[in-house]
């Protein structure tokens, strides 16, 4: 017998190393005795990781590694031996394998990943965070997950939930985001965050008032959110008086008289006056009340631009992306990822920038769940560009990076020509100087690997137009 040791017993990439090593060293799996989480051996044996390779690694499906990272996630103490046993059968020949729904191994895993995908859901749908006493914009929330999901879900929470400092404790793990970075620590104690907040006494009336009787399903209700949960939820408390009193009030409903049809959406305030003289913040609390065009109803909120307001360069955007329309931030997406990775190869700080786009609000299009990007109109671009001259007009920059064709056509006018002007230096008006090159989405909508490669490359070489711009600013 031979040991193989899953530390964390959660981790693929641990997990991986160790099956790897076994199969390499052509151990089967009766012959392996996997250590990982509560499963433990009694005897001292070889570990597979010091064993002579005699063969070369398996290849696998990218369907394998996605059932095996979610099946690692689960309770079950033989799910290591479990996917090791597929890993086996599967580089042994037997390569249309996880196509068998019926086979014993396969069956087992779907519903050890099926739980744990159901888990995850759970945590995204009823984490609650509270407000840290004493704290800006700090937050702390406590789960108590079936199985081992905190590393799996705590991205999405990163991404959802970006604007905000926060921290998720569970009993087994905690996660910690401060605005930048993913950090995960040890469990903790229902006592370590907070017992309430003053927000969710305004939560709890919102959601008396939002609770429809008339569409009062108890079993659909318990199958969606189990009781189990209720101890996270605020609003759990008012679920057994509105449960209870739910038939008197679709009565009291049915004999209401009907009311005129309200709108969905009501009227907004009307946009502040700005003077000459008002700041960087008074043009963003106006902006927020923008209503020139169609974009605010389905947007969440109005992202405005970020960064030092006696920044001597701005990068304008296109437009905000589902990530930044959520968290109220620019470029946090994954274009924002790759403007970021640029930015550090040609050494620059992203945080002596100024980063806004022409457009303040994200122009989607809702695929079920999924909101996908769409161009914004030229009448759209021209109903936000006074907001952009109202920005720039601070700031008093040096230097304009136009990311886009609709950046460069709201800076350097409608008859722009992205691609056959890029990556050259013109004169503004007022004596700053600007520069167009491509958006870093359009690198990332690229068809292959070669094909955002070169896109990299380009949008690479105009940024890099930037660095003496930088170093005479600094």
């Amino acid at each position: 017998m031979f040991s193989a040791r899953v530390e964390p017993a959660w981790s693929l990439e641990a997990w991986r190393v160790a099956a790897r090593a076994a199969w390499c060293a052509n151990v089967a799996p009766d012959q392996v005795d996997w250590e990982g989480g509560a499963q433990g051996g009694l005897l001292a044996t070889p570990e597979v990781t010091t064993l002579p390779a005699q063969r070369e690694a398996p290849r696998v499906s990218s369907d394998f590694l996605a059932l095996a990272g979610a099946v690692l996630c689960h309770r079950d103490p033989h799910r290591h031996g479990l996917l090791y046993r597929l890993l086996w059968r599967m580089g042994q020949g037997e390569r249309g394998l996880l196509a068998h729904a019926t086979d014993a191994d396969v069956h087992r895993a779907g519903v050890l990943a099926k739980a744990v995908r159901r888990d995850s859901h759970k945590m995204k749908a009823f984490v609650r965070f509270r407000e840290v006493p004493g704290e800006a914009n700090a937050f702390v929330a406590w789960f108590e997950p079936e199985h081992h999901i905190v590393d799996r879900v705590a991205p999405f929470c990163a991404r959802r939930f970006a604007g905000m400092r926060w921290a998720i404790l569970t009993p087994y793990r905690s996660a910690h985001w401060d605005g930048d970075a993913l950090a995960f620590g040890p469990g903790g104690v229902r006592a370590d965050a907070p017992a309430d907040d003053a927000r969710e006494a305004l939560w709890r009336t919102y959601y008396a008032n939002i609770f429809n009787p008339a569409r009062l399903n108890p079993t659909m209700m318990r199958s969606e959110m189990p009781q189990k949960y209720w101890k996270h939820l605020p609003e759990a408390a008012l679920l057994p008086e509105l449960l209870q009193s739910a038939g008197a009030r679709v009565r009291e409903m049915a004999e209401r008289m009907p009311e005129a049809p309200r709108r969905r959406i009501p009227e907004a305030a009307p946009e502040p006056l700005l003077r000459a003289d008002d700041s960087l913040d008074a043009v963003r609390a106006a902006a927020a009340a923008c209503r020139r065009c169609e974009l605010w109803q389905p947007a969440t909120r109005t992202v405005f631009g970020e960064g030092p307001p006696d920044a001597r360069i701005v990068l304008v955007g296109e437009q905000p992306g589902d990530e930044e329309d959520l968290s109220g931030r620019p470029f946090v997406g994954p274009a924002g990822k790759l403007l970021d990775r640029v930015l550090a190869e040609l050494g620059i700080d992203r945080g002596a920038l100024y980063l806004t786009n022409a457009v303040k609000h994200f122009r989607f299009e809702q695929r079920g769940k999924r909101r996908l990007h769409r161009n914004p109109t030229s009448s759209q671009v021209a109903a936000c560009r006074p907001w952009l001259q109202q920005e720039l007009a601070r700031l008093d920059p040096q230097a304009i990076v136009c990311l886009g064709a609709n950046a460069a056509r709201a800076v350097l006018g409608g008859d722009f020509q992205l691609m056959a002007q890029r990556g050259q230096w013109r004169v503004m008006a007022d004596g700053a100087r600007a520069l167009a090159t491509v958006h870093p989405s359009w690198v990332l909508r690229q068809p292959d690997a070669k094909a955002r490669e070169d896109a990299y490359a380009l949008l690479r070489q105009d940024l890099a137009l930037l660095v003496p711009k930088v170093r005479a600013s600094a």
